[in-house]
């Protein structure tokens, strides 16, 4: 006869998951361990001692040289601004039209729902977007990379859905007490729909933070440029150098890993704080379509 555990299950199968889990751990551990190490090591270490994990030595001059470049800091400040103003545009337009097509009294909710699902099966191509920005006097401004990504149509049918999850009881009750369609959103909806919320709002704030192809395509200007441009104009050296207006300076491997870190920083700082309204926000929006 086969044993099981006191949930029944296998004590092998339970094994194998939890080597599996371990295995995946580590494999997204590791190389992050590795870039954190080795931001903390001198550069001649690195060039001479070759793999580590442990520095012989600490060193904090990687992060204070990156302190101290002003194209650092100034991509660092543009994807902050990008960051925080873009998610807000994000979470407001996709709250709104999200709570509208929620309402079946809407007229013609049919077709714009079906123009939302076509536009995840097919796009207007870089060309066509690039011509309507231009047409639009967007060029080398933010609200370029604000609009062309305002919503994206899954995050919309998702949160479409969560709110048509909610007890319709609410609504009418409200709506007896005098509540307008303002009111109902921002007293009842919204704090009720916080799992869904919160979950797209970081979803969208990673978007924004990792916003590169459209910096690249609509920003002529490199001072507008956000961290995720000048990380890749950092990688893409192969002599760990640069030159500059103002002169050469390097790029050494330890400061590409504390670019890589402090990049990374930000976004491991907030996931903590949200993670539990994930799964919560997720499944409960996708029950109903």
């Amino acid at each position: 006869m086969r044993s099981f555990d006191a949930r029944g299950r296998q004590p092998a199968f339970t094994i194998l998951t939890i080597g599996i889990l371990l295995i995946s751990l580590l494999a997204v551990v590791f190389p992050f361990l590795y870039v954190v190490m080795t931001s903390f090591a001198p550069r001649e270490e690195i060039l001479t001692r070759g793999f580590f994990l442990l520095p012989h030595r600490w060193t904090i001059n990687a992060y204070g040289y990156l302190m101290n470049n002003r194209q650092f800091t100034t991509s660092f400040l543009n994807a902050v601004h990008i960051t925080v103003v873009g998610t807000i545009v994000n979470m407001v337009l996709t709250s709104l039209m999200a709570y509208g097509l929620s309402k079946a009294w809407l007229k013609g909710r049919r077709a714009l729902n079906f123009m939302v699902l076509f536009t995840m099966l097919f796009g207007g191509g870089i060309i066509p977007t690039y011509l309507v920005v231009k047409s639009l006097h967007l060029l080398d401004s933010y609200w370029s990379i604000f609009l062309t990504g305002a919503i994206a149509p899954f995050h919309l049918i998702v949160m479409r859905s969560f709110f048509q999850n909610l007890p319709s009881e609410l609504e009418e009750a409200a709506r007896i007490d005098g509540c307008g369609e303002w009111r109902l959103l921002g007293r009842i909806v919204l704090p009720l729909s916080m799992p869904a919320v919160a979950t797209f709002t970081l979803f969208y704030a990673v978007q924004n933070w990792n916003s590169y192809f459209n910096a690249v395509l609509y920003l002529n200007d490199s001072d507008k440029w956000p961290l995720q441009v000048f990380l890749r104009q950092m990688m893409n050296e192969a002599n760990d150098s640069m030159e500059n207006v103002s002169g050469a300076f390097e790029y050494s491997p330890t400061v590409k890993m504390a670019a890589i870190v402090i990049t990374a920083l930000p976004l491991l700082a907030v996931y903590p704080f949200l993670q539990k309204y994930f799964n919560k926000g997720m499944l409960m929006g996708s029950v109903k379509g």
